[in-house]
Formats: structure tokens, sequence, C-alpha cells
């Protein structure tokens, strides 16, 4: 089969690579329909996630049909229309029945492109299949169902959720890429009064507003803690949404966070960053971090079947598998190429 492989830092190749078989009876094989790249996926590509090795098959999103099962999978069939998780889980051990699935002490867990080969292929081979998979209801949108695989569980649980938005907030997300743009969707579930947004590309700030952004702020001046505070009549926010996974975007969180706020990080980051607890210790601040547990994936899945957020509005542009590179080349030039989610159809 064809598949995106990493072979180190700045590496990848589109290339043929063995077809995936079932290893355990729980595995399900499932060929893909559509795949997508995520920003992990770009962090992943500049050094920033060391558990991954060259050679791995990257993607953790997206979906297809069952085309083999193992055993003892119960809930699932061949020809199955399915969703991918992002997350693998057992659904047995401690902390899949707390609900951390992201910390599955069976072998799962963020597995997907990292430690076993993902989605961006042909066919992949997920892990626990039973409680790694999601039935696509008869008539759903694909596409927007792949948005479901990771950004707006991973933006509503590890930005909305852990940051305690409520009615009335005013939040701040730093980052207004795709991440960030499914924490301002699913941030509205709670009406907060304001929801600003900063980033430095123009383009993702006007889609922010056409989203429900109240204020959008340009940050390539460096001066968007002085336009946030500002807008609050210094007072900062409630809830600092980190969506990038840089230290330039955890220090503003810090900066704008208000006495008794929130700082929710759910970016990736590679390198060390500063706290500021000088400045912070008495300051009643809950700083969270996360991985995406995707226990709010069939809450999310019915909201989208009922119109009520649109995650197909996230998506830009459209690629077939066999041009995954330039897909990567899109996606990674956000900026020049208007790119928001892209699209990988497996024909």
């Amino acid at each position: 089969m064809k598949a995106l492989v990493y072979h180190g830092p700045g590496k990848r190749g589109f290339e043929d690579k063995p077809k995936p078989v079932i290893e355990a009876s729980t595995d399900a094989i499932v060929k893909i329909s559509k795949t997508t790249i995520c920003g992990t996926d770009l962090h992943i590509l500049k050094g920033d996630v060391p558990t991954v090795n060259p050679g791995r098959v990257l993607g953790h999103e997206g979906v297809g049909i069952i085309e083999q099962v193992g055993a003892n999978v119960s809930t699932f069939s061949v020809g199955d229309h399915v969703l991918i998780s992002c997350i693998t889980s057992c659904g047995k051990c401690i902390n899949c029945k707390k609900g951390m699935y992201s910390h599955c002490k069976n072998g799962g867990g963020w597995i997907l492109g990292n430690l076993i080969d993902g989605t961006q292929a042909e066919y992949v081979r997920v892990p626990f299949a039973d409680n790694s998979l999601y039935a696509v209801p008869p008539g759903a949108d694909e596409e927007a169902l792949v948005m479901l695989s990771d950004i707006l569980p991973t933006g509503f649980e590890c930005g909305v959720i852990n940051g305690q938005v409520k009615p009335g907030d005013t939040v701040a997300i730093i980052g207004a890429g795709p991440i960030g743009l499914a924490t301002l969707l699913t941030a509205q579930f709670y009406s907060p009064a304001e929801i600003m947004m900063v980033d430095i590309d123009d383009n993702r700030l006007e889609t922010s507003k056409k989203l429900g952004a109240t204020q959008v702020i340009n940050n390539s001046d460096g001066k968007a803690v002085e336009k946030v505070m500002a807008l609050t009549n210094s007072k900062g926010v409630d809830v600092a949404i980190e969506a990038v996974g840089i230290p330039m975007s955890f220090d503003i969180c810090q900066a704008i966070v208000t006495a008794g706020g929130h700082i929710a990080n759910i970016g990736v980051h590679g390198k060390p960053v500063q706290l500021n607890l000088d400045k912070l210790w008495s300051q009643n601040i809950t700083l969270t971090t996360r991985l995406v547990d995707t226990v709010t994936m069939p809450m999310l899945m019915k909201t989208v079947a009922s119109g009520k957020i649109k995650p197909r509005q996230l998506i830009t542009h459209h690629f077939k598998l066999d041009d995954i590179m330039k897909a990567y080349d899109t996606f990674g030039d956000a900026m020049k190429e208007r790119t928001l989610k892209v699209i990988i159809v497996n024909q």
C-alpha cells in the first residue's frame, strides 16, 4: 500500500509499505476513505515528538470502511463505516475506566502515527477497535466527521473544559489555526461574553470573525498583551487558551490572565517554557495541561449531526492520497496558501 512515511526531522516520503495485518484479536483493519494532516504532524517533522521513530506512517485522523476484524471484536463488522479516534483505548484499565483514554495502560493512548503506523495511508490497523472506532451514521458528512477524530475534541476537552469556560467569561485563544478555531467553535457552547482570537495571520483572524470571535488581534507587532489588556480595561481575561505550542504564546497567556483565571494549554511544546511564578504565585491562577481523551466524541458527533456546529467550515483544501506530499507543503505554508484543514481522499 502507499503511505506517508516519516524519516526523521524534516524528512518525509510517500512510498510503499506493507499492508497492515491483524496482530491481536481486538484489532480491526480499516480502509481509509478520508484523512487529514494535523499540526501535531508538523511538530513531529520538526523533531518535537521524539517518540516517533523514522519509518513510521504518520496520521491519527480519518474515516473509513472496516475490511477485517479480529476474533474478539464484537461491536463492529466487516463493511462498517467508521470514524477513527486519534486516541486508542482498551476500555478496561484503571485510566480508561476514569475516562482518561490518553493514558491507557494496556498499550493504548495516542499511538496512531506515533508508536504504531497511522492513518495517512491506504489502510490502517486500529487496536482495541471496539473502544477506538465510532459508527458513522447513515448520510453523515464524512469530511466534517474527520474533524472529530482530533481537533474538535482536543479544542473542547483541553481548551474549553480544562479552562472551565462559563457564561459571561472573557476568553482569549492564542493561535487561530485549526485547533484554535475548533476551540472557538466549542467555547460557544457555554456562552462566554467575549472570545478574542490572537494570531499573526489576517486570513485566519478573518475566519475567526465568521466563526464567532468577538475580537481579533494581530500580533505581528508583538503587542498582543497590550491590546488584550486595553480591550479588558486592564483586567485581563478569565480564560487564556494556548493553542500554538511555542514559548511566546504561553508567555502571552501568563501576561493576560486575570486573578482567579485559567490558563489552559493545548499546544504541543517541543521546547521548555518559562513559568512566571514570581508574578502568578499569589493570583489564584489555575494552569492545566492535557492530552485529548476523546471522551466527548459521542456528544460532538450529535452536535455535528444536528448542525449545531459546522466543522466543515474549517476545510480549505482537498487532495488525493497520491498528492499527499503537496498537501503537506500546502498545510505547512498555511499563511501563504490560506490553509486551515486539508482533506486527503484515498481513491
